[in-house]
């Protein structure tokens, strides 16, 4: 009886202050995670739509590129769609493509792409995850309301191209 009281005694001085430690380092790890992407607001209007795929295809045609530019809505749903002339055919999918999946997973297409180059090969086996550049999520009041792709030159460019319609939501 002697020894499992001093059994008990130990285990109580031990599994006390290693649980302060664990539940330290469980609080650490939980304030150190990024907040996740913003909710869903109201889905974006065809008329500011237009707005936004105005001023990606000004910046396309500042700098002399042919693009295709989609939006969409929350749902991934196509809003508005418009192609330069002599923009490659494959182009305008595409960019329909990386609005769907900047829309449906609320954060940037170029996100797929670096989890890609880190190694994540499951990114693969996400549906709609297109990981090439030039899709951003629109975001209103915080929100999404839809998102922006981009197609037609490299991805840096389509980047720059989609980020330009992006401003005209924030």
């Amino acid at each position: 009886m002697h020894s499992t009281l001093r059994s008990t005694s130990v285990f109580r001085r031990i599994t006390g202050p290693l649980c302060l430690v664990l539940a330290g380092i469980a609080a650490s790890a939980a304030a150190q995670t990024p907040p996740g992407p913003p909710a869903y607001g109201p889905a974006i209007q065809l008329e500011s739509a237009r707005k936004v795929a105005a001023a990606a295809l000004a910046e396309a045609q500042k700098n002399g590129w042919t693009m295709a530019v989609a939006i969409t809505n929350t749902s991934g749903d196509l809003v508005f769609f418009e192609k330069m002339d002599d923009t490659q055919s494959a182009s305008g999918q595409i960019a329909i493509e990386k609005s769907r999946s900047a829309s449906m997973f609320k954060r940037p297409t170029k996100v797929f792409g670096d989890m890609l180059a880190a190694g994540n090969t499951y990114v693969l086996g996400l549906a709609n995850a297109n990981p090439v550049e030039g899709g951003l999520p629109l975001i209103a009041n915080g929100k999404v309301i839809g998102a922006i792709g981009a197609s037609g030159g490299t991805g840096a460019q389509d980047g720059i191209v989609a980020k330009a319609g992006a401003e005209q939501i924030r």
